[in-house]
């Protein structure tokens, strides 16, 4: 039963990577994991802006509740039974400079993942 729908880029290598493993993991189909560049994905999917999509992580819970960035990354690899992996990133005093960084991240993903040799399809454009 999904539990977590997650809204990702499969065009950026790092993310779709990550992607990948939760499915891998995702024995009791807790997560919908969904493509934001997906042809058909606007249809399916009105209530959820792309172009906000691509600047940041969004999940949306089976009650219909948007959860954004870092929040999504914690509550899909807990519903894997990974959680402890990523719980710390959650607590009081590194909360904040895990959210930077993972802003960080999001606007330059693309790039870090081209300086760990993975091919993107971004160019000097790039987000």
């Amino acid at each position: 039963m999904t539990q977590l729908r997650v809204f990702y880029d499969g065009l950026c290598p790092l993310c779709l990577t990550e992607i990948n493993h939760l499915r891998r993991l995702d024995k009791s189909s807790a997560l919908d994991l969904q493509d934001i560049n997906a042809a058909d994905f606007p249809e399916r999917f009105p209530h959820i802006d792309r172009v906000a999509a691509d600047k940041m992580l969004h999940g949306e819970r089976d009650d219909g509740t948007m959860i954004y960035g870092l929040d999504v990354t914690c509550e899909a690899w807990h519903l894997v039974g990974k959680g402890h992996w990523f719980a710390f990133l959650r607590w009081p005093l590194i909360r904040p400079v895990a959210n930077l960084a993972y802003r960080f991240f999001a606007r330059h993903r693309h790039r870090i993942s081209a300086l760990f040799g993975r091919r993107t399809v971004c160019d000097d454009n790039c987000r």
